[in-house]
């Protein structure tokens, strides 16, 4: 059966200590590249491909935006979101939703429940449910609407990989990474998703992430809206509290996690990273990025340190804080 890399082809990349002893550690692969795309440093094997989840959303966004649909600030950063269903979120979601007055309940992604603790309760205490508005991915698939109705797409079956909205995506995924996907899967909010070598994910995120807003070609023009519209709106690409949130605002970088490890991040300077935890976790994914661009002298190491103190790395023994989750790279 195909598949990602091998615990044999990973190397360790963050540990978790308790009590000073190391109690779990993280495996898995790496890759960082200068600004000038040169490959700088790998970690284990950045060729086999992977499922980049949700960091697969920058090259879907920008899919969208160069497909005839004008998202700038905030309403470009929630549709490369994996928001957590705030009512600022979803705000945002429906305004999409509004521009070509497409109802909510033609999201095809599942219900959720908002992940943000207070939205979540306030919602509990309304007695309400679970709802496609509400789910992570909500503003992805709001914005693949928009561009079936900005094209006369139809609205029906648009995540279907034969939709001609899934094949633009694919089109520019191909582009972009300068990598035919290995294979083609169906991700958890039921779009399909591509499988990438971290070194073509990396390649790809740097080009949309270092794009120029004067350049002749609209695919990169809409890759830099895009990037700017991430800086400046770090709020919305996560949530109050959440890593990827935190990073962006914090430190200026350009940051989206994906499930099962996988997180891509670009500091203001180009350096970027891509990199994937072998085994699912993401706990560690952020730290891990952070410290690479930081050792690769992209980031100032006293900023890096205090941004990753704000992102819930202690490991507690009963209210005490007696260890941490910590990048060993």
């Amino acid at each position: 059966m195909a598949g990602t890399f091998s615990v044999a082809d990973a190397v360790e990349l963050a540990v978790v200590e308790r009590s000073g002893f190391v109690e779990s550690r993280h495996a898995g692969s790496a890759i960082v590249l200068s600004p000038e795309g040169e490959v700088v440093r790998t970690l284990g094997d950045v060729t086999t491909p992977i499922f980049p989840r949700s960091s697969l959303k920058p090259f879907q966004a920008v899919a969208v935006m160069s497909a005839g649909v004008n998202l700038r600030g905030e309403d470009a950063a929630i549709a490369t979101a994996s928001h957590s269903g705030t009512a600022a979120h979803v705000a945002l979601v429906r305004g999409l939703l509004g521009r070509a007055g497409i109802a909510a309940s033609m999201l095809a992604c599942p219900p959720q429940k908002p992940s943000d603790p207070d939205a979540r309760d306030r919602l509990a205490r309304a007695g309400g449910g679970a709802e496609r508005i509400t789910m992570n991915c909500s503003g992805k698939h709001a914005a693949m609407l928009l561009a079936c109705a900005a094209n006369d797409w139809p609205l029906e079956g648009y995540l279907d990989p034969e939709h001609p909205v899934q094949r633009r995506i694919l089109d520019v995924v191909e582009r972009l990474t300068g990598e035919r996907p290995a294979a083609t899967g169906v991700d958890g909010c039921g779009a399909p998703v591509h499988a990438l070598s971290l070194e073509a994910l990396g390649r790809g995120i740097q080009r949309i992430t270092t794009s120029s807003a004067s350049s002749p070609f609209a695919l990169y023009r809409e890759a830099s809206a895009l990037t700017e519209a991430v800086r400046a709106n770090g709020w919305v690409v996560a949530g109050p509290g959440q890593p990827d949130s935190i990073v962006i605002d914090r430190l200026g970088v350009f940051a989206k996690h994906g499930a099962e490890g996988v997180m891509v991040m670009t500091a203001p300077d180009g350096t970027t990273t891509a990199l994937k935890v072998l085994d699912g976790s993401r706990r560690a994914s952020t730290a891990v990025a952070l410290r690479l661009l930081a050792a690769a002298g992209a980031l100032q190491a006293d900023a890096v340190e205090d941004a990753t103190a704000e992102l819930d790395l202690s490991v507690l023994g009963g209210t005490a804080r007696v260890g941490s989750i910590r990048a060993t790279v």
